[in-house]
């Protein structure tokens, strides 16, 4: 008897299948997605190579399809989204859709609810899974119908700048947290890099999170709010918190907290954090003995700042030096 997903190993951070069995590969996708039918007319061999790095809420899939494939997937219960490197996507159907996708094209594979079934044909890809409670929390909003929930109305992000930018995210997710098991294993780093997706995926594609034209919510920006928040910020900047928990410390709605940060400090509630995780970061490399296996990337990890490159600018910006010559008492 075979044994079950042979083509795979795993580990807490990683999962890799590479098979030329049909059979095999539906069984590994059912396991790894959503139960699903897969199908080819392919002669020859069809072999597939997955690979998958992960976080949380968050996970980053790497396909390899040499073959024609069709498949008929039941919901995922995430949000996937797919970046086309080669080959194609054809007849892919959800709830109201139906698109083909090529090279370089970043859409929305599947919401979570609907099924959805297609063909892959001789595709390189990228699947990015994240689970839907993400964009509502870096929403800081409800829904239309005053429930939690933020949903993503549209397939295709609104402009190329958009796709690029939502392309640029998933790449740095892959390559800068989920690439380094040490890095990602830091709480504050999964959480800003989940969060840092969601606001991608709400920046490209239309979405329920609407703005909120009306002046309601203006009545709360004051200082009292403010101080609350800013007490929960310093007290909770060492672990993974989000818009609507800052919010309901403060005893506000999200939007009327993003507005009195807006008109007393010209800033945003994250971004503040960001602020404050910037000074603690500050501290322990002026406190920290390099001799005793300290390092800058360490450091920076342990605080949320997950892109070595973009925590030295901001460093750089804030103390007028480099985060390695703090390091080392220049």
């Amino acid at each position: 008897m075979r044994e079950p997903f042979a083509g795979i190993r795993q580990s807490m951070e990683t999962l890799t299948f590479d098979s030329d069995d049909l059979e095999e590969t539906e069984e590994f996708l059912s396991h790894a997605y959503a139960r699903m039918r897969i199908g080819s007319n392919t002669a020859g061999p069809s072999r597939a190579r997955i690979h998958r790095t992960g976080i949380d809420a968050v996970s980053v899939d790497e396909l390899d399809l040499d073959f024609e494939m069709s498949y008929a997937v039941t919901p995922l219960g995430k949000l996937c989204l797919c970046v086309v490197h080669d080959g194609t996507v054809r007849d892919h159907t959800f709830q109201g859709v139906e698109d083909s996708f090529g090279p370089g094209d970043v859409v929305l594979f599947a919401p979570p609810d609907p099924p959805y079934a297609g063909r892959i044909c001789n595709a390189r890809y990228t699947i990015t899974m994240l689970e839907p409670a993400l964009l509502a929390q870096v929403a800081g909003s409800t829904g239309p119908q005053g429930d939690e929930s933020v949903r993503v109305t549209g397939h295709r992000p609104h402009s190329p700048a958009a796709a690029r930018q939502l392309s640029q995210a998933i790449n740095y997710l892959r390559d800068h947290v989920l690439a380094d098991p040490a890095v990602a294993d830091q709480p504050l780093v999964a959480s800003t890099a989940a969060q840092h997706l969601a606001a991608s995926v709400l920046s490209a594609f239309p979405n329920t999170a609407l703005p909120d034209e009306g002046g309601s919510e203006r009545s709360d920006a004051h200082p009292v709010v403010l101080r609350r928040a800013l007490a929960y910020i310093d007290d909770h900047a060492d672990q993974p918190i989000t818009l609507a928990q800052i919010a309901a410390a403060a005893h506000v709605t999200p939007r009327a907290l993003q507005y009195a940060f807006r008109r007393h400090l010209d800033t945003t509630p994250l971004a503040h954090l960001r602020r404050v995780r910037l000074a603690e970061a500050h501290r322990d490399l002026v406190a920290a003995d390099p001799a005793g296996g300290s390092t800058v990337t360490g450091i920076a990890a342990r605080w949320g700042f997950y892109h070595p490159g973009r925590f030295a600018s901001l460093y750089r910006d804030m103390y007028r030096r480099t985060p390695h010559q703090a390091l080392n008492g220049s």
